[in-house]
C-alpha cells in the first residue's frame, strides 16, 4: 500500500525541494509542516515553514520572486516533498540568484566557482 499524502505524524517538517517545472533545474530547498502543504494546495502557491522565524513563509512575500505550483510529488517514504514551480520574478534565492545552489566545488581542487548572475540585489530587496 502507498502513502496518500506525507507523512507529518513522522516529522512535523518535511523537507521540500523546489524545481524548475520547465527546465528541471533545483532551485531551492526549504521545509513545509502540515499548514504550508495545505496552503500550498488550496492557493497554488508555494508556501513553507521558516524554521528561523518560526512562522509560514509564502515565498516571494519581500521580494515578490514567489512560486507558482505545477506539479506536487512525494517520495515513497512520503517524508520528502518536490515541488514543480513556475519561478516569477527569475530568482529563487535570497541572495539574487535563480536557484541557490549557485555554488560549485571541484571535487579535485575544493576550489569554489559561483555559476550564474545575480538577478537581483539582496541589498536593495531586503535592505540589508
Amino acid at each position: 500500500m502507498y502513502a496518500e499524502a506525507p507523512d507529518f505524524t513522522k516529522l512535523p517538517l518535511i523537507p521540500a525541494i523546489a524545481q524548475d517545472a520547465e527546465t528541471g533545474d533545483v532551485l531551492m530547498m526549504a521545509w513545509m509542516n502540515e499548514e504550508a502543504f495545505e496552503e500550498t494546495l488550496k492557493t497554488g502557491r508555494v508556501v513553507y515553514f521558516s524554521r528561523s522565524r518560526q512562522k509560514l513563509w509564502r515565498k516571494g512575500e519581500e521580494s515578490g520572486n514567489v512560486q507558482e505550483l505545477k506539479s506536487l510529488h512525494f517520495d515513497c517514504d512520503a517524508d520528502t516533498i518536490l515541488v514543480k514551480v513556475n519561478q516569477i520574478g527569475g530568482a529563487a534565492c535570497h541572495e539574487g540568484y535563480r536557484s541557490c545552489f549557485f555554488r560549485k566545488i571541484d571535487p579535485q581542487s575544493r576550489e569554489i566557482a559561483v555559476e550564474g548572475d545575480r538577478v537581483f540585489d539582496p541589498a536593495s530587496v531586503y535592505g540589508k
